[in-house]
């Protein structure tokens, strides 16, 4: 097949470079392990390079035409597409190298907290990183004060101040753990390096505060903006309008279910909280298991013996103070397919975020969203295709993760846990009420306090991690919108492909097919699996990629 080697080439160039170049990001679905010594580089020189790199390979992408007929070489070639146009978003859409201070910060000490994911033992390489990250950071931040100097906006750095409270005793007191971990000749280096970025990291969030009132307005990408992520990153035929009234009638499913589960389980107390972590995580360890053999005696799924497990482990002091630059696990990569992923936790307690306080009553609620996402990455890392193992948008990581959630909940998971079902509807009416948040703040019908108000006051959730969420939306926009978009989408997949199978559709086969291609957006799932070219023929419609 000529095509798919001329596509397969041009993948693994591409890749090759993206790996290298792209941004550093606190979401662990697009999270990978960096090469010895990486940082990344938000200079304005670096960003002209990456244009034109970028240029370059949209010709040469251009120019290449899989052989008709050749399914599997289309899908492969219009998932580069993605890639490349991603590019275009983040660079030249969005613009958070120059604008974001949230993102800049991040890219300054991000890699730091990137690389305490993976549990120890911290090897030679890993502790010469943290030392070298730490001490790139002044001057990381440096670039980035150029940066919003020239092109900041207002809203993203007050956010970037309010993340930054308290930064010099989070620094210290995650280095003073890290310390002990480390070889005796590193400690002093790494001692000096994490004061001076605590002292960096403290005058920027000064500086922040001081020219905040100076800079620009957030200018939403807009309806037309938007429309064009939909259509060529994310490869989503879909617009925004329809989009949210699909949300709000999902969300208002929800909410009745939800009702009518607290009115069932009026009189059933809340599960107790684990004495301690160490009891927690026991617990998990017990029902993943469960939850793989629940899969596999209701065939629904295929659990591989050469699968490894997602299991939990008590949150380490050197995480801890530093939660917000990041999800804190550990789904490994395509490297460390013999290693099991991890999720860290910190310990029981009645005001825990809102995340932490569903897992800590039943750990399986965190099992099959977060567990999902690790059993579906590793399967699609295991992929013999490599354009597949990469991350092209969070539409079907999320949607499959989610969609999980209510599988489980109706084939039976959770009929010995009456509130942990009340949760499970609580998660679909958040997960909806994102689409309707995200749309808002990308079109700038909403502002970011007031998409925090509709979390804080519609879900209900804690302010910090409502706060944080929408932070996270108005800088990315069209990420929020993903969990429930993509679980409409998968569902639809679904129905159409047990109809075209007849009696001879098995939800063990196709689950096994969108797990192992998780990272596929459905419209190229259903020209695959069902030759329906509908989707794909209108983003074709929907005008030049660039």
């Amino acid at each position: 097949m000529p095509g798919m080697t001329e596509v397969q080439a041009l993948g693994a160039e591409l890749w090759s470079w993206r790996l290298a170049t792209c941004f550093r990001t606190s979401d662990d679905i697009p999270r990978v392990d960096r090469a010895p010594g990486w940082l990344p580089d938000v200079s304005p020189a670096s960003v002209d390079d990456r244009r034109a790199r970028a240029d370059e390979l949209r010709r040469r992408w251009e120019a290449v035409r899989p052989d008709d007929g050749d399914v599997a070489a289309e899908v492969d070639h219009r998932l580069l597409g993605s890639a490349l146009a991603r590019v275009t978003w983040e660079l030249d859409r969005l613009r958070g190298w120059e604008r974001d201070a949230v993102l800049l910060v991040e890219q300054a000490i991000g890699p730091y907290f990137d690389l305490l994911l993976r549990p120890p033992p911290f090897d030679a390489v890993r502790q010469g990183d943290l030392v070298a990250v730490l001490v790139a950071v002044p001057a990381q931040l440096e670039v980035a004060r150029g940066n919003l100097a020239r092109a900041g906006v207002a809203p993203l750095a007050r956010a970037a101040a309010r993340l930054l409270d308290g930064i010099e005793d989070a620094v210290a007191a995650s280095v003073a753990a890290v310390v002990p971990l480390v070889d005796a000749d590193r400690r002093d280096a790494l001692t000096g390096a994490g004061r001076d970025a605590a002292a960096a990291l403290g005058a920027m969030r000064t500086w922040l505060a001081a020219h905040a009132d100076g800079m620009a307005a957030l200018e939403p990408v807009g309806r037309d903006g938007f429309l064009w992520f939909l259509h060529h990153v994310a490869l989503l035929p879909r617009d925004p309008e329809a989009l949210v009234v699909a949300a709000r009638r999902e969300r208002e499913r929800a909410v009745v279910w939800e009702l009518l589960e607290r009115n069932r389980n009026r009189d059933v107390p809340l599960p107790p909280l684990p004495v301690d972590a160490a009891s927690q995580v026991a617990d998990e360890v017990r029902r993943e298991q469960e939850v793989r053999d629940f899969y596999e005696r209701e065939g629904l799924l295929t659990q591989p013996a050469s699968l490894r497990h997602y299991l939990t482990a008590p949150m380490p002091p050197y995480l801890a103070p530093l939660g917000w630059l990041g999800v804190t696990d550990d789904l490994t990569c395509d490297g460390r397919l013999d290693e099991d992923g991890v999720s860290y936790t910190p310990d029981p307690a009645p005001d825990l975020p809102y995340f932490y306080a569903a897992n800590a009553r039943d750990p399986r609620l965190g099992i099959v969203h977060e567990g999902a996402h690790y059993q579906q990455l590793a399967l699609a890392w295991a992929q013999p295709d490599p354009i597949r193992r990469r991350y092209y948008d969070s539409v079907p990581n999320e949607g499959l993760a989610f969609y999980d959630e209510e599988l489980l909940l109706q084939a039976g998971l959770f009929d010995d846990a009456p509130r942990s079902r009340e949760v499970v509807h609580n998660f679909n009416r958040l997960r909806a009420l994102r689409v309707e948040v995200d749309v808002g703040l990308a079109t700038g019908a909403l502002t970011l306090e007031e998409g925090t108000r509709v979390f804080v006051e519609q879900v209900p959730m804690d302010e910090g991690t409502a706060f944080g969420e929408t932070v996270g939306y108005v800088a990315n926009p069209g990420h929020a919108m993903t969990y429930l978009v993509g679980k409409q989408e998968l569902m639809a997949l679904l129905v159409d492909v047990a109809r075209a199978e007849g009696e001879g559709f098995s939800l063990r086969r196709f689950h096994d097919h969108v797990w192992r291609n998780g990272n596929v957006p459905f419209a190229l799932q259903r020209l695959e699996l069902l030759g329906d070219r509908t989707d794909v023929d209108a983003l074709d419609r929907a005008g030049p990629w660039w």
